[in-house]
């Protein structure tokens, strides 16, 4: 997490941020990192790890090639990120993530799959966005599983707003998509209801979308199909 992001009196960071007026879609949550997770810091952070900066990302010197740029936001552990990272060789990925347990997961799984096509930031990916992509320059964007805020006087927390959702299509080429995933049925309803809402934005399919091969199931999503439980994936294209 950044130095200049605002905490309250014991260090935790505010959901509420006073330098912005605006509502934080996430808290940090206490996680041990172990040894093997800040061993991959310290060791492959220097490569893989970007710096947040207000200033437009260099992605041919970040990656070392041009190639098209998908953003993932909020990759919890990395397992998801590093398989389909490594499913899309051709293709670049940008994860930001705020938890360090998660980003040293991460980069963990980077070293032992050999992965290049990977670069990181910890950092609120609602100033990433902001200050370091530029417009029209992302092939597609993927927001799996977000927090949920379930309880009904928190869902204004939800990062899935109408004027989050208008800041990524700016940043979206022509044809660049959106692809969203979540197990919380209201969550759901809302996401299809901001994103149909985007004139931008065109959906592929008449309401929920099959979920695209290069998604994995995780050992959590797996475990809640067989109990019944629903999954809604949405992808929508910029227009």
């Amino acid at each position: 997490m950044s130095s200049d992001t605002p905490t309250n009196s014991q260090g935790r960071p505010l959901l509420y941020d006073p330098t912005e007026r605006r509502i934080r879609s996430f808290v940090t949550r206490a996680g041990r990192l172990s040894t093997a997770q800040a061993r991959a810091l310290e060791e492959l952070g220097p490569r893989f790890l970007v710096e947040h900066a207000k200033a437009p990302l260099d992605t041919q010197q970040a990656f070392g090639r041009k190639a098209p740029l998908i953003l993932e936001i909020g990759f919890g552990m990395g397992d998801t990120t590093a398989h389909i990272a490594k499913l899309m060789p051709e293709q670049d990925f940008l994860g930001v993530e705020v938890h360090t347990p998660g980003v040293g997961s991460l980069l963990k799984q980077i070293g032992e799959q050999g992965i290049t096509n990977l670069r990181l930031i910890q950092h609120d990916a609602v100033e990433v966005l902001r200050d370091m992509i530029p417009n029209g320059t992302l092939a597609g964007v993927h927001i799996f599983f977000p927090d949920p805020w379930h309880k009904a006087r928190h869902n204004k927390r939800r990062l899935i707003q109408p004027e989050f959702v208008k800041q990524l299509c700016a940043k979206l080429e022509q044809g660049g998509y959106i692809h969203l995933a979540t197990d919380w049925e209201d969550y759901a309803v809302q996401m299809l209801e901001v994103l149909s809402a985007e004139p931008a934005l065109r959906n592929t399919a008449a309401g929920y979308a099959e979920k695209p091969p290069y998604r994995p199931l995780t050992k959590f999503e797996n475990r809640g199909l067989k109990l019944g439980h629903g999954v809604w994936d949405l992808v929508f294209v910029k227009r």
